[in-house]
């Protein structure tokens, strides 16, 4: 805390309500803080020297109670006086059959009775360093009740008075008073309301101000056909029709990209909804219109996945699909860099190696981001200098985003959602079983794979302890093999500490069909498409986060067969671990595995949040204030829309606002 502001801001966690008295009789362990209302009837100093301790005995018309202090006795004793009512507050706990409160607050009713202002009393959050220096929750309160005397009539207004008028909130300044000195409970609800809109307004202003700036700023290539590679692809090559959600996505991104202005779309799926094949035909418009493309994905793996699929729907059409990774080789680098300057390569597909400033295109219309939040945002605006003018952005998530976490990070991109599976495709069965049944599942592995099947068993990694993960693979490849013996069985082995080339041969293996188990670590959540492999065993699973084991299991049901998800852990489970197993096994909605999972890790625990920089609230929730966080999106639109710059002098408020909390930052939200 370095200003008053910072000081103000520090808010209570919770608050005890003073009003009530408790009467010594009514104590039990079970009970929290406690107060009472007794006179002392004596006084005592007991032991000596590093053992001494202050007994003060409190009586009221139920019974008799110990006060005890440790520290500070020669500062409490004067305070004590013999036959003086008292109003006493602490935890109460049973030492040899008789209750006492240890190091309580203590006030004579005299001095109670003048200053209490109501029985509600805010206790706020602390740390050990603090409290060292007197600065618990009442020295901080104190410190707090001082400085609300100080800035009487000086706090400023952040909101305009038609917000404040048409929703009867609170001034600023009065917020501040109740949350830290309240009345009652429904005061504090109306302040926190106060409070918590300011805070989630702010933050949707900023996003969606860039939003807006950049669609009156930055023009996007127009495609104003839709073309004969796109209708060749989508009618003769395509041997299934594409899902409804497919359509309506497609429609989005056709209806941006003719519009004139910059599309800035993110696109969530599911694992296998098939957001490649809606990426590819974006691409193919923006070709059939005379324009280049390229597609980044996070990992080298995924890269060549991608590239290889693409160039298989793409060979009846005679268009070449380019790679470029980190492993690719300097002279095939030099044709594709050159293949790129004079626009002879419409399709770039490739790793963050199509940031590096040596790979220049003639006309780049559209990028494809794979997995958004593993590239930094700093990579990510490199795209934007790969043309005179920033190409439409399209961003693939299969990590679906809570839609209260996507209105916050995401909120300067439109959204478009695949909830919709390819036909035939049916729904993951997932099982929990614990280590004792072990048996039970390596049965059920062997008959799958006698029906010709294939299997991924998963390791947990940790990077804290590598060489214990590297063993329990290790192990359980051992026990594997024992009971999956050669010749009869083959087996693939893929872990981080492996080259590459071994890697992806051992992939190449698995994905080929001429070896039936794949036993690795998570290296393969981002991976191979087998849609023979048909179970997925994940050991260990109480290690793993919920969007993890959520994008495992999405490495099977990828065929027209039923597919498995087998859920291994040991025998004792936090309630936590619990909660996520359940979630797993009754659903495969991956949107409502994220709710649970931000509620379980909180939202700044989710991927891409940390970098955002924008889930350091003081007293809004996303999770707990999904409702606020709508109504201050909805209300910063509505200003936006009809006063994109904010000149009005009603919303001068806002700007002025807006300006100081920038306070120099770079502006990343403008940078898709």
């Amino acid at each position: 805390m370095y200003t008053w502001q910072d000081l103000i801001e520090h808010y209570p966690l919770r608050y005890i309500d003073r009003s009530q008295f408790y009467k010594i009789s009514e104590l039990h362990p079970d009970l929290q803080n406690i107060q009472i209302k007794g006179k002392v009837v004596n006084v005592e100093e007991l032991g000596g020297g590093r053992k001494s301790r202050l007994v003060a005995r409190l009586r009221d018309e139920t019974g008799l109670l110990e006060l005890v202090w440790f520290k500070g006795i020669k500062y409490i004793k004067p305070l004590l006086k013999p036959g003086l009512e008292y109003v006493v507050f602490g935890k109460p706990s049973l030492f040899n059959n008789r209750f006492n409160l240890s190091h309580p607050e203590i006030v004579p009713v005299v001095e109670w009775n003048k200053r209490q202002r109501s029985g509600l009393e805010a206790v706020y959050p602390s740390t050990e360093k603090l409290r060292a220096r007197y600065l618990d929750s009442k020295g901080l309160r104190k410190l707090i009740e001082n400085l609300l005397l100080e800035v009487h009539g000086k706090v400023e207004e952040t909101l305009p008075s038609y917000l404040l008028n048409d929703y009867k909130l609170m001034s600023r300044e009065k917020a501040f008073l109740e949350v830290h000195r309240p009345n009652t409970h429904e005061i504090i609800r109306k302040a926190e309301a106060r409070l918590k809109f300011d805070e989630l307004f702010y933050i949707q202003m900023k996003i969606l101000r860039s939003k807006v700036a950049n669609k009156r700023k930055f023009k996007g290539f127009v495609f104003k056909e839709v073309g004969a590679n796109f209708n060749t692809l989508y009618s003769d090559v395509l041997p299934f029709d594409l899902t409804g959600a497919q359509k309506q996505v497609l429609k989005d991104i056709r209806k941006d990209t003719a519009s004139g202005y910059h599309m800035n779309r993110l696109v969530q799926g599911d694992v296998g909804s098939g957001k490649t094949l809606v990426a590819l035909m974006s691409m193919l418009l923006a070709i059939d219109n005379g324009y280049q493309t390229c597609l980044m994905a996070p990992t080298e793996i995924l890269a060549q996945q991608h590239q290889s699929s693409i160039q298989e729907l793409l060979d009846p059409l005679g268009l070449e699909v380019g790679l470029l990774t980190g492993s690719v080789k300097t002279r095939d680098r030099k044709g594709i860099h050159e293949a790129l300057e004079t626009g002879e390569l419409k399709i770039l597909v490739g790793t963050h190696a199509l940031l590096e400033d040596k790979v220049k295109f003639k006309n780049l219309a559209l990028a494809v981001i794979d997995e958004q939040h593993r590239f930094g945002v700093a990579q990510r605006s490199k795209l934007w200098k790969k043309n005179t003018s920033p190409p439409h952005i399209l961003v693939m998530t299969a990590t679906p985003i809570p839609r209260t976490l996507a209105m916050t990070v995401y909120g300067d991109l439109d959204t478009s959602i695949i909830d919709e599976l390819p036909p035939g495709r049916k729904p993951i069965l997932t099982r929990h079983f614990r280590d004792n049944q072990r048996l039970s599942v390596l049965s059920f592995i062997k008959q799958q794979i006698d029906l010709g099947r294939q299997v991924y068993v998963v390791y947990p990694l940790i990077e804290e302890s590598e060489t214990m993960d590297y063993k329990d693979l290790m192990d359980g490849y051992e026990s594997i093999v024992r009971y999956f013996p050669r010749p009869k069985y083959q087996l693939s082995i893929v872990h981080g500490r492996m080259k590459p080339a071994d890697k992806d041969y051992e992939m190449q293996m698995f994905a080929e069909g001429k070896t039936q188990i794949m036993v690795a670590t998570t290296v393969i959540e981002v991976g191979v498409n087998v849609p023979n492999a048909s179970v997925m065993v994940i050991e260990s699973a109480e290690r793993f986060g919920l969007s993890q084991l959520h994008q495992l299991r999405g490495r099977v049901g990828r065929g027209g067969e039923q597919s498995y998800c087998i859920l291994m852990t040991g025998q004792k489970l936090s309630k936590e671990s619990k909660t996520r197993m359940e979630t797993m096994v009754k659903t495969n909605d991956g949107f409502e595995i994220s709710e649970v999972d931000m509620k379980l890790r909180g939202p700044g625990n989710i991927e891409g949040t940390q970098q955002s920089g924008l889930m350091e609230m003081k007293i809004a929730n996303i999770v707990q204030d999904s409702k606020i966080v709508s109504f201050a999106r909805t209300k910063a639109l509505e200003i936006l829309e009809v006063d994109p710059d904010l000149t009005d002098p009603e919303n001068q408020i806002i700007y002025q606002n807006i300006q100081k909390s920038m306070g120099g930052k770079i502006n990343w939200g403008r940078i898709s």
